[in-house]
């Protein structure tokens, strides 16, 4: 497939006039199968990637369905987030070596069954489990489960990656917790450890850093704070170069300032932009369950009841759009967070993140003047 007259965001961050070429499911230097899409002066950028994100249209990656799963990843695609890594809550043991076991299923279906396989052409890539808990800080537990907290545990995580076929790719821990810089060291090597639901100090976060943990989860929320006698994390990750950070970016979660000023203090090139969105999204206001917990949605808020918010009700696209219009982000800075940079802070760049010849083939068509989505293309295909 060739694409025509777009303005296509390069590996140099920046937008030009070229042509592209699809072969397959990658990107290619030239294709021969007469297929042209004319983007028309549209921008062409990645499919978005989303490495953290609980559910969606009414679905949640702990309902631990076949189903539940399909339907998650056929509305991201549908949204232009490409890839994602559907993320756990700090629930039941139980639960959680569900999920490993119904993750390990869902891969066996869409590489034997016939319907799996067809249905896959429609959905998002999976790219592997996020486990934001239950490793956690009860101090700063936000929206999980007091009662499933756990300590780590390396066994646990053994057990589930049995189960998952290998398919966790992050694992969320409070390094202030009794044997944490002991699992950060164990584990560091064999899936991304990101510090998270912490009340870590400034030198408590430093060390685990130093030991392998090189990843945020979703800065400034539900950890400690950032003062000017005690940085806390946000201090320890302005100070470590080499650790990316999350930010959620729906207009909800901070002060548009704070946001715009993370990307001066890390720079563009180590933040992410994550949804962190929950079965709500896609979905109309009410009442819905995330973690056990009753969560009450209007407009773009979610809440429990006690007032505290409650993960996001929008998806990652529209979380990019509003750090661009409302955050007043560059456009180019806003595309990297939400996909070279996703794809990297996950350690899957080499095949994701970016339209390159030997990627897959995972691109959108924005309208240049409203940047709304006009088309998906999906490892090739167009959706």
């Amino acid at each position: 497939m060739k694409i025509v007259n777009g303005i296509i965001y390069g590996e140099d961050y920046k937008f030009s006039q070229r042509d592209i070429y699809t072969k397959g499911e990658l990107f290619a230097e030239s294709s021969d199968d007469g297929k042209v899409i004319d983007a028309e002066g549209n921008y062409v950028i990645p499919g978005l990637i989303d490495v953290h994100v609980h559910g969606c249209h009414n679905s949640d990656f702990c309902d631990a369905t076949y189903e539940s799963i399909n339907d998650f990843l056929q509305y991201e695609a549908s949204v232009g987030v490409t890839s994602i890594c559907p993320t756990t809550m700090t629930v039941p043991e139980e639960k959680l070596l569900n999920v490993a076991r119904v993750t390990g299923e869902y891969f066996h279906k869409i590489s034997e069954d016939e319907e799996a396989i067809k249905a896959h052409k429609r959905e998002a890539s999976f790219l592997g489990i996020n486990m934001e808990g239950p490793f956690i800080s009860p101090d700063k537990k936000g929206s999980q489960e007091l009662a499933d907290i756990k300590l780590p545990d390396v066994s646990l995580v053994r057990k589930m990656q049995e189960l998952s076929g290998n398919k966790i790719c992050m694992i969320d821990i409070a390094p202030e917790r009794e044997g944490a810089m002991d699992f950060i060291t164990k584990m560091h090597d064999e899936m991304v450890i990101s510090i998270a639901h912490t009340n870590a100090d400034y030198a408590t976060t430093m060390k685990a850093m130093e030991l392998g943990a090189d990843h945020v989860t979703h800065l400034y929320n539900a950890m400690s704070p950032y003062h000017h006698r005690e940085p806390g994390v946000v201090g320890a990750t302005i100070d470590n170069k080499n650790c990316m950070a999350e930010l959620i970016t729906d207009g909800v979660h901070h002060h548009n300032t704070v946001d715009r000023t993370t990307f001066t203090m890390l720079g563009e090139d180590r933040v992410v932009l994550i949804s962190d969105s929950m079965r709500a999204t896609g979905m109309p206001d009410g009442e819905y369950e995330l973690g056990g917990h009753k969560v009450f949605v209007k407009g773009q808020k979610a809440t429990l009841s006690d007032g505290t918010i409650a993960a996001s009700v929008t998806n990652l696209y529209d979380c990019m759009i509003t750090c661009v219009k409302q955050i007043q982000v560059p456009l180019e800075t806003a595309v990297r967070a939400a996909t070279i940079n996703a794809a990297r802070s996950i350690r899957m760049d080499k095949m994701y993140g970016s339209i390159t010849s030997g990627k897959y083939a995972d691109a959108l068509i924005i309208d240049k003047d409203s940047l709304k989505l006009k088309t998906v293309i999906l490892r090739g295909n167009v959706l």
